[in-house]
């Protein structure tokens, strides 16, 4: 069954299915796990979101991955969300089991758990966020007094916006004020309708909504990539429960077969992924993209397995810096022992936390 969980918590029940996927099935969890066996009838429970930088996700459900090396014994229940923020509240709550999120949202998850909630178990894609303004603005100063828009409260594209404006002077409150009116809207394409009559001055966004706003009339005028060493910077990885990873690391393992070969199907054919993706996103949403902002968000993102994750770290100080986040140690945050034993099997480099 897939479900797309809307703005405001509802659950709407979408018709398409993906390949293999069925609605009918055990909760979540049922069935002896036999030390990790997946012989016995599983239920996986994955969240993603419907951003282009969770194209791995979207590619892996349309091209039938994750049902082929998941297996018929394996039941997977998809749902939708518009930011990381909602899937951190789902993790937490035990209605997922697995999801594809930013860094600052499943820091939030170790964190709130006391290092108790989930595991990052691979990287997904690196880059793929901007600031778009209005073609009148230039600098971080002619954003003062300005309203400008991210994702949602304390994710991944918030932090980085409020800790770039504190890099350049500029105040930001978790209420709107300061000299900056950081204004999280969900869902993101709302932020470009508002972008698009006028109502915000801009947003720091994830692809597909940066290039929208381009599209648009705006104008980048940071490109995230630009901020991090090399250019390379985690913008979307993915997790599980510990309590799933121990129950059925023999479904993780073929969870995780499936993320790696829609990273290789992505990365070695662009056109048929951009296509593959915008079916999903038609299915999921009611319409895709247009073909010119498909084709941006693809040319700004890096799809990679690996986590990334000196700039895990990173995200977590600036998270601390504009008072998102209280200090926290990391230390065991990532298993990727099941990703390198995949990785090994089809040849590929290893990763490394």
């Amino acid at each position: 069954m897939r479900r797309v969980l809307l703005a405001a918590g509802v659950t709407v029940a979408v018709t398409a299915l993906a390949a293999g996927c069925s609605s009918s099935a055990a909760s979540s969890g049922s069935g002896s796990s036999s030390g990790g066996s997946s012989s016995a009838p599983v239920t996986l429970r994955l969240g993603f979101l419907a951003n282009i930088t969770h194209a791995p996700a979207l590619v892996a459900l349309k091209e039938g991955f994750f049902a082929k090396d998941l297996g018929k014994n394996v039941t997977l229940k998809t749902s939708v969300f518009s930011s990381g923020t909602q899937e951190t509240t789902a993790l937490l709550a035990g209605q997922l089991d697995a999801a594809y999120v930013g860094p600052n949202p499943a820091i939030n998850a170790w964190q709130k758990s006391s290092g108790k909630a989930i595991k990052i178990i691979s990287g997904a894609a690196s880059g793929g966020a901007a600031l778009v303004v209005k073609p009148s603005i230039s600098s971080a100063s002619q954003l003062k007094g300005q309203k400008v828009a991210t994702p949602s409260l304390g994710n991944t594209q918030d932090v980085a916006l409020r800790y770039w404006l504190k890099q350049h002077g500029l105040t930001t409150t978790q209420t709107g004020g300061g000299d900056v009116s950081v204004t999280p809207i969900k869902p993101n394409s709302d932020a470009v309708l508002e972008f698009k009559s006028g109502q915000i001055a801009g947003g720091w966004e994830p692809a597909p909504y940066d290039a929208e706003m381009v599209a648009d009339g705006g104008k980048e005028l940071v490109n995230e990539a630009s901020l991090w060493p090399g250019g390379k910077f985690v913008t979307t990885e993915l997790v599980v429960t510990q309590s799933f990873l121990k129950a059925h690391a023999s479904v993780v393992s073929n969870l995780l077969k499936g993320q790696v070969e829609s990273v290789k199907y992505i990365n070695a054919n662009t056109s048929a992924a951009e296509t593959s993706a915008n079916a999903e996103l038609t299915t999921l949403l009611g319409k895709g993209l247009k073909s010119s902002a498909l084709a941006a968000s693809f040319k700004e993102i890096t799809f990679t397995n690996d986590p990334i994750a000196s700039s895990l770290a990173t995200d977590a100080k600036h998270a601390v810096a504009v008072g998102l986040l209280q200090p926290v140690n990391l230390n065991g945050i990532y298993d990727l022992s099941p990703l390198n034993a995949v990785l090994k099997a089809n040849g590929e480099p290893q990763v490394s936390p």
